[in-house]
């Protein structure tokens, strides 16, 4: 949300809570609920009137609070953050204190005229309440000024990430684990009956620490990090905020302590320690292992770039296009020269490298082209193994298929494997290969002669890695919808594959 939309948000829920605000002081005229004010009157024996000593003074508490917060949020602080007429607006906020405080306290005077029987003069009385008033007016105005300069703080910060959604994740995450512990920690204070001024303390301390914890790893931080400063600088730095946080802090505390002599020492106790030994060896360990971790991450980019360069280099010196013209350019000169069977192997292995470069980097392919790159493959190996009368290879091979789809070069290595190890020029050899498909199920059989290599064949030591790698395959991408049977014994190997597919 930006920020023009959520000051719209901002104004219309405030104008609503003053609404509702009021209309239940409205309607609460029949039922007397002045939280028991009448009686106090009644008690020292001086006339109550509920318009004029309850619903007048509170309708102008509430006006006071939404047109202070309208004032100060929409107008005074955010030309002061602007740096627009600096002077003016802060003599402006002096007059609205100074006059909220007025209000307030004709109001009070009205609302606790009892009160002034307390003291021993009228005058002494009517400055307690104007003070009360006024120390009123005084910390609304600073929770208002300081709810305003943390939601421009954050809505700077999250304008200078933006385009970083790791960086405004982050953020999000690091206020929501902020705000999480003090929720509960002030649940557990609660459950457990502890004294409200605790609480009250509770949350003063623990959101200031997030506060502090959240613009030094997104402001502070990250600048001091930019001009080379060590540890130390960044100590004074929250030190000196951390003391200026103890005014508005005692000012609230004041409201909530009875012993307003030790506020500031009650304050300070819990306050200073807090910040000085967890929100900045927090902050600063946080930010130096997020660096690292970026750092890292930096250095892992580069490095994969450079492999990206390289490969594409290497891709680059076997340009497909000119292997491509150079076979049509052989296949031209084979077919001059009346070598037909040259040609077509040509042809054939020119259809087997544009199904390589351009099809089995896929995850999926048409069957159609499988097969095409299969019947190629098999149409090369009889080429070389045309002229001996004692090979014979077998084919019944389907050519019409449906729109079924198949993980590309998963049928090839039994049929390599095949043509491996089943052939022999020198002996009696054969191969016979099945494909058909029923339905959504694929059936293939691959049975071949097997021909003992010579201990000097040097595919004699190699162990068949292609049928290992389809196994691995048919496990990772064919789950509980394939069966693999392989048989083997003195004279034939033996596989057949059900597969369920696309």
């Amino acid at each position: 949300m930006k920020l023009k939309d959520f000051r719209k948000v901002e104004f219309w829920l405030a104008t609503l809570l003053f609404i509702i605000f009021s209309y239940n002081l409205v309607s609460d005229t029949n039922q007397r609920n002045d939280g028991g004010i009448h009686e106090q009157f009644i008690t020292v024996g001086i006339s109550y009137s509920y318009f004029f000593n309850f619903f007048v003074p509170k309708f102008l508490y509430i006006l006071a609070v939404y047109l202070s917060f309208l004032a100060l949020n929409f107008i005074l602080i955010p030309a002061i953050i602007d740096r627009k007429r600096e002077a003016f607006n802060y003599s402006l906020i002096v007059l609205l204190i100074a006059v909220v405080s007025l209000v307030l306290g004709i109001a009070k005077t009205y609302s606790h005229t009892y009160e002034l029987l307390a003291y021993k003069t009228i005058q002494q009385g009517y400055n307690s309440l104007f003070f009360d008033a006024f120390n009123k007016t005084a910390l609304m105005v600073i929770l208002i000024s300081v709810y305003t300069c943390v939601k421009y703080f954050i809505a700077y910060l999250l304008k200078n990430m933006d385009g970083n959604v790791t960086g405004q994740r982050q953020m999000k995450i690091d206020l929501a684990l902020g705000i999480s512990f003090w929720f509960v920690g002030l649940f557990l204070w609660i459950i457990s009956r502890s004294n409200f001024q605790l609480t009250i303390l509770w949350t003063m301390v623990v959101l200031s620490a997030v506060g502090i914890v959240i613009y030094s790893l997104y402001y502070l931080l990250p600048e001091l990090y930019r001009q080379q400063k060590k540890f130390s600088s960044y100590f004074w730095h929250i030190f000196v905020i951390s003391l200026v946080l103890m005014l508005p802090l005692c000012i609230l505390a004041l409201f909530f302590f009875n012993r307003t002599s030790e506020v500031i020492f009650i304050v300070a106790l819990f306050h200073l320690p807090t910040q000085l030994l967890v929100s900045i060896p927090l902050s600063w360990f946080l930010y130096r292992k997020r660096v690292l971790q970026n750092s890292e991450l930096t250095s892992l980019r580069t490095e994969l770039g450079k492999s990206d360069a390289n490969l594409n280099f290497l891709k680059s010196q076997i340009n497909p296009h000119f292997l491509f013209n150079a076979l049509n350019t052989l296949y031209g000169t084979a077919l001059q020269e009346k070598a037909e069977r040259t040609g077509e192997g040509i042809q054939r292995l020119g259809d087997m490298m544009r199904f390589m470069l351009h099809e089995n980097t896929q995850d999926k392919i048409s069957l159609i082209r499988e097969v095409e790159y299969l019947n190629n493959y098999i149409a090369l190996q009889t080429l070389r193994t045309s002229q001996s009368a004692d090979i014979k290879i077998e084919t019944l091979i389907e050519e019409q298929f449906e729109n079924h789809q198949i993980t590309p070069m998963l049928l090839i290595p039994f049929v390599e494997n095949a043509f491996k190890h089943g052939i022999s020029l020198q002996k009696p050899s054969y191969i016979k290969i099945s494909l058909q498909v029923r339905g959504n199920v694929l059936f293939f059989d691959v049975s071949n002669s097997i021909n003992l290599k010579n201990d000097n064949d040097p595919e004699k030591l190699k162990s068949g890695v292609g049928l290992d790698n389809v196994r691995k395959r048919l496990l990772l991408l064919y789950k509980d919808r394939h069966e693999l049977i392989i048989r083997e014994n003195a004279q034939e190997f033996f596989i057949h594959l059900t597969l369920h597919i696309d």
